[in-house]
């Protein structure tokens, strides 16, 4: 097959439209079509179903779409690991992590990384699901549990455990559980046992759940359930990183808390070279620690 009709094809395949492709190519509607009409030709098959709203994929046109995908996230890595190849580090860094890590600690964060590269860009991608980092989904993870997908770099950061935290002010107009009883006389901000989540988490909620709490305020990410605490609706299921940004969270039921939750960060063996997944591990690791510290040295106090 012609490789510059397969780039073509998989640009109208991806924009659903001869136009919008034209667009992306800079080439005319009528010569994409044409590179279309001959691909179409040559395979001796129909690629697209042609519509008022646009184009649709056949089933053997999806085939080719599935290959031209792979193909593309494959010169993408290539790609990447040229531009690798320099001294400084530039270019974009598409990082996925789960919501409430990814607004909560990283984000607030990447200023300082910025200052120290100023020409990296990130695109940091919030995402429960976890993406397939062989597969070029993401260049690098940050993920709650430790990653399965095989050909893999990983390192343990931290652990977390989910805690019961409240606000100063609603535990001024609130008595504070004194026993793990009495949280039934308190609205219970936390995610869903539906949600996605860690299990971990899920096993702090279901416990609680025992005790009929007649009041709950679910979210479905840790964003939502800060929001609900540092707001006075009651009392929240919580990370414990946060309590170095927030220190007018207030932990209660101190005795309770979850099991360990470790954090990893991965990303794939053939970027293990990369100028700027080291740039990152290495700021992110440095911010690891700078937390750690804190976080003992309030625990002295």
């Amino acid at each position: 097959m012609d490789w510059d009709k397969l780039r073509i094809f998989h640009a109208v395949a991806d924009a659903g439209s001869l136009t919008h492709a034209g667009d992306t190519l800079h080439l005319s509607q009528s010569a994409v079509s044409r590179q279309i009409r001959a691909l179409e030709e040559s395979l001796n098959t129909t690629l697209f179903h042609r519509h008022a709203r646009g184009l649709i994929l056949t089933e053997q046109g999806e085939l080719l779409f599935d290959a031209t995908k792979s193909m593309n996230k494959r010169l993408e890595a290539a790609s990447a690991r040229i531009r690798d190849s320099e001294e400084e580090v530039f270019g974009e860094l598409r990082v996925t992590t789960t919501t409430g890590f990814g607004t909560l600690w990283l984000a607030p964060r990447l200023p300082k990384l910025y200052e120290l590269y100023p020409d990296l860009k990130i695109d940091l991608m919030l995402e429960e699901r976890v993406l397939d980092l062989p597969m070029r989904e993401a260049d690098v993870a940050i993920r709650m549990k430790e990653p399965s997908q095989a050909d893999l770099i990983r390192k343990r950061l931290m652990s977390v455990r989910m805690r019961l935290y409240a606000s100063k002010t609603y535990l001024e107009t609130n008595s504070a559980p004194v026993e793990i009883s009495d949280i039934s006389k308190h609205r219970l901000i936390c995610q869903s046992l539906n949600s996605i989540q860690v299990a971990a988490g899920a096993t702090l909620l279901q416990h609680l759940m025992t005790y009929e709490i007649p009041n709950t305020f679910t979210v479905n990410n840790y964003f939502g359930v800060l929001q609900g605490v540092i707001n006075d609706i009651g009392i929240g299921v919580l990370p414990d990183y946060l309590t170095e940004d927030f220190p007018d969270l207030v932990r209660v039921l101190p005795d309770l808390e979850s099991g360990e939750v470790p954090v990893f960060l991965a990303y794939p063996e053939e970027l293990r070279q990369s100028k700027r997944i080291a740039a990152f591990r290495d700021f992110v690791q440095d911010e690891i620690f700078t937390h750690r510290r804190k976080m003992r040295e309030t625990a002295e106090i």
